[in-house]
């Protein structure tokens, strides 16, 4: 059975950039970008513990075909996503959201 899955509101915006920004370079690429995430969290959702701890209780998977990352952390009744950021990103963005409290 799969898990819940919550996208905190700085993952969904992080999302929204980088869809936006593979559609100014082409809408099929934004499309391919949005289904690439879509089949991540089906992923996650199957097999939360699918994907390696990277700080705390944050996990990490990464979209096939483009570099961004899905951090996320486990709890007992959802999956939360806290980021969906560019693999080179500084650290430190995902890493502060991971201290926040839940929303």
């Amino acid at each position: 059975m799969s898990r819940r899955i919550v996208l905190r509101p700085e993952a969904q915006a992080d999302l929204l950039q980088a869809r936006d920004w593979y559609a100014q370079e082409d809408s099929e690429l934004a499309e391919a970008f949005v289904g690439s995430f879509e089949a991540i969290i089906a992923r996650i959702g199957a097999m939360p513990e699918l994907y390696p701890l990277v700080l705390k209780n944050a996990r990490r998977g990464k979209l096939r075909r483009f570099p961004y990352l899905v951090y996320y952390r486990l709890f007992s009744d959802r999956v939360e996503v806290i980021g969906v950021l560019h693999g080179s990103r500084d650290p430190r963005v995902w890493q502060q959201r991971v201290d926040r409290k839940k929303f």
